[in-house]
């Protein structure tokens, strides 16, 4: 599978060890947390512990978040992808498709692009049959972005306390199957 691809105007890739500094200016960032439980990270060695997290996600499910890199300048934004999910709304594993910028990039169209890159990556590289995405019910721009990819909204329900908006997207090109789950090998 490919472990990098690029958009009209982003490049994606692999988070690399190399990126720690670049991740912990994001996820520090309380503005960036806002609709994410409010808990920013407080030191480099956190981000680097979620480096070798999504390190391990890649190696165990071939997939995990990529860093997004603005072609133009070769700049960190923030990051996007699909991940393996447990546990989330009823859902035991699922291919969860997420993203995260930073502030300066929001609202140019990024997280859009994002997002239709990796729903297609998704659907064309990995044959998946579905993918999700949750975010906050009070987050009303990340759902316009999952909306404006082709998501459904789903349903609504309390994750770690607070309201969550579920979408789903099904692949066009594969013919439902019986199980939901027919992607993992459990």
């Amino acid at each position: 599978m490919k472990t990098s691809f690029e958009t009209q105007r982003l490049f994606f890739r692999e988070i690399l060890p190399s990126d720690d500094y670049e991740l912990f200016e994001l996820d520090s960032d309380p503005e960036v947390h806002l609709y994410l439980g409010n808990k920013p990270v407080k030191n480099i060695q956190e981000t680097r512990k979620i480096i070798a997290n999504i390190r391990q996600q890649y190696l165990e499910n071939g997939i995990g978040r990529w860093a997004a890199i603005l072609k133009e300048t070769g700049e960190f934004i923030g990051w996007a992808g699909l991940k393996v999910e447990k546990n989330v709304n009823g859902h035991y594993r699922f291919y969860d498709l997420g993203y995260r910028l930073k502030p300066q990039f929001w609202n140019r169209g990024f997280a859009t692009e994002s997002a239709k890159a990796f729903i297609d990556f998704g659907f064309s590289e990995m044959k998946l049959e579905k993918i999700c995405a949750y975010t906050s019910a009070l987050n009303a721009a990340s759902a316009a972005v999952l909306r404006k990819c082709g998501m459904q909204h789903i349903n609504t329900f309390v994750y770690d306390g607070a309201d969550e908006l579920w979408f789903e997207i099904r692949n066009p090109s594969i013919k439902l199957q019986n199980s939901d789950a027919s992607h993992f090998a459990l």
